[in-house]
């Protein structure tokens, strides 16, 4: 079992409150993704969840228990940093093994647990390395094999593929992914990157100044943002945001519309603009195009290659069925 509840949570230090009072539910079994930019108090909620600091207020419970005084040895979670810290001279098998034979399991038992973590982590045929001939993706996955064996009701995760270069990210998320849905354990998982999010998450935690900005599942976030904050930050790349008389006309203060929901034309349409810069990614392409009487670049999204080039006078007109509307506070308008 793995649910753990926040009941009116807080986290000062000294005089400076880092987490406001907040409530928060995670279901067993779930995969819930922390994500907000640096500074945001996702990294502390972890640590307080984990024990490794002492809330300011509110209680957190574990399957039902109040845990809010219990030691992190004993809250029966795992943690995975950022840094691997594994022990250099230990072999894999000795550095997985550690945290058992610091609680005195008998040989056998950590032999055996330690080798079904090596099967699920593709690490059976390195066991009797050392961490210097490992690459940084192993290493990696032994960090995780050492929390694997703890046998824990739940595992957290704080960034922990930021030390890792962009196709190993990638590797990493799809592996974690599949260890979730191998083992059904309750994951918490913490980033700053909103594409993790997106691909990892059953259920997401939007995080800024320590507040609860919005919590869902990656589509409900993408399609229904909350406010202004979570429009602009979940999606690749972010929601196009307008205001002035724009969107006065649509009887909102702002108005948002996604890259893939704007269609294009040479003749005619709702935006006149200029082609500037395009990226080509293969199967798409975005253009950022100035438009008259909007401030910023608008980002257009569209499939495979498209003969437009940088100075190109086009039409551009928004998808009426897509378009968000926010109010003068930056709140969803239903």
């Amino acid at each position: 079992m793995g649910r753990i509840t926040l009941d009116k949570v807080a986290k000062s230090f000294g005089e400076v409150e880092v987490i406001p009072p907040l409530d928060l539910t995670i279901e067993d079994g779930e995969f819930v993704v922390f994500v907000g930019p640096s500074g945001c108090g996702k990294s502390t909620l972890l640590r307080l969840i984990a024990g490794l600091e002492d809330v300011s207020a509110g209680e957190i419970r574990i399957d039902g228990k109040d845990a809010t005084a219990v030691p992190p040895a004993k809250r029966g979670l795992a943690m995975v940093f950022q840094s691997y810290a594994l022990y250099p001279h230990m072999s894999v098998r000795k550095n997985i093994a550690f945290p058992l034979r610091m609680a005195g399991l008998d040989a056998a038992e950590q032999e055996r647990r330690v080798r079904a973590a090596a099967d699920v982590l593709n690490l059976t045929d390195y066991l009797d390395r050392r961490p210097g001939q490992l690459s940084g993706g192993q290493r990696q996955r032994v960090a995780i094999g050492r929390a694997i064996v703890r046998e824990p009701s739940a595992f957290l995760f704080d960034e922990p593929l930021s030390n890792l270069d962009a196709a190993l990210r990638v590797g990493m998320r799809l592996e974690i992914s599949e260890l979730h849905n191998r083992l059904k354990t309750t994951m918490i998982y913490v980033t700053h990157d909103q594409v993790e999010a997106m691909t990892m998450a059953d259920k997401i935690v939007v995080l800024r100044a320590g507040n609860i900005e919005q919590v869902g599942s990656p589509l409900e976030l993408y399609r229904a943002p909350r406010n202004l904050f979570v429009a602009g930050f979940i999606g690749s790349p972010k929601m196009n945001l307008i205001g002035g008389d724009i969107a006065a006309r649509h009887h909102a203060t702002t108005i948002g519309i996604r890259p893939e929901h704007i269609s294009v034309s040479p003749e005619a349409g709702e935006w006149h603009g200029t082609v500037g810069v395009s990226e080509h990614l293969g199967s798409d392409t975005f253009f950022h195009v100035a438009c008259e009487g909007i401030p910023e670049p608008v980002t257009v999204r569209v499939g495979g290659e498209v003969s437009l080039h940088h100075g190109d006078a086009i039409w551009l007109t928004p998808d009426p069925d897509h378009l968000h509307r926010f109010d003068k506070d930056g709140l969803r308008v239903a």
